[in-house]
């Protein structure tokens, strides 16, 4: 009789302290819905880099891009080894993959300095100095450079000295449009000597600062405004390029020109 009275005891001890088929199913339940804590920061961690390549790419694309100084046809605005931010809505940029541009939020003015993609060479960015405007007439006499029959002041412009003038094939393009000549005289056109040149709709006249080294506008013709880049406003680093010590960059350091506005 106490064995069979114990025996009932442990039965309902063991109902009720057992759960119940609906709070098993409602604990799984729960429990299944939940991601491991690993799982869940790698998701946090991808959408993080996502957003910020998108990011990256928007501002590169629209906004800012750098640039970096190679050559010395810029010399001495712009030195081999400076690394330059460009504004690229300023001018406008083209949509990648799309023939769409969104156009700037400035005017050009004659005496930017744009980066820009160069028509004789596709795979090349170049920077130089805008001169000629659409509607303007540009010449150069004997090294000096004419805007609508007017002398430019250009304190910028670099000229080698007891350097001979020289005529290039290329500058055959200038025919196209040049104003007609007095005389029957064929036009030969140099590198000092050329124009006057009616620049028409949408095209626009690059010259380099160091004028008697630079190829540009006179060489390769009129740039379509489609192919512009940005305006370079800021020099954000600069250092010897040229230096033959190990590790220019960090030893070669041109601090003085560091945040330099360009102008």
């Amino acid at each position: 009789m106490a064995k069979k009275q114990r025996r009932k005891r442990t039965e309902r001890g063991g109902q009720k302290g057992a759960p119940s088929q609906d709070s098993a199913s409602r604990a799984g339940s729960g429990g299944g819905g939940k991601k491991p804590p690993e799982e869940n920061g790698v998701l946090e961690w991808a959408k993080s880099i996502l957003v910020a390549l998108v990011l990256f790419y928007i501002i590169r694309s629209f906004l800012v891009h750098t640039f970096v100084i190679i050559s010395g046809s810029m010399e001495e605005t712009l030195l081999v080894g400076d690394l330059l931010l460009v504004n690229r809505a300023a001018v406008g940029s083209q949509v990648p993959g799309t023939s769409v541009r969104i156009p700037g939020y400035s005017n050009l003015e004659r005496g930017d300095i744009l980066v820009f993609d160069p028509p004789h060479e596709e795979d090349m960015k170049l920077v130089k100095r805008l001169m000629g405007l659409p509607g303007d007439t540009v010449e150069m006499r004997d090294k000096v450079f004419f805007v609508n029959g007017q002398a430019m002041e250009e304190p910028y412009a670099q000229h080698t000295p007891d350097r001979d003038d020289e005529m290039h094939p290329w500058m055959t393009w200038q025919e196209e449009y040049v104003l007609p000549r007095e005389g029957n005289g064929r036009y030969r056109p140099t590198r000092d000597n050329w124009g006057p040149l009616v620049i028409p709709e949408d095209r626009y006249f690059m010259l380099g600062d160091n004028r008697d080294t630079s190829l540009d506008s006179r060489y390769w013709g009129l740039l379509e405004g489609w192919r512009l880049e940005g305006r370079a406003v800021l020099v954000y680093f600069s250092y010897n390029k040229d230096s033959l010590r190990p590790f220019p960059w960090l030893r070669e350091i041109r601090w003085g020109r560091v945040g330099d506005l360009i102008n």
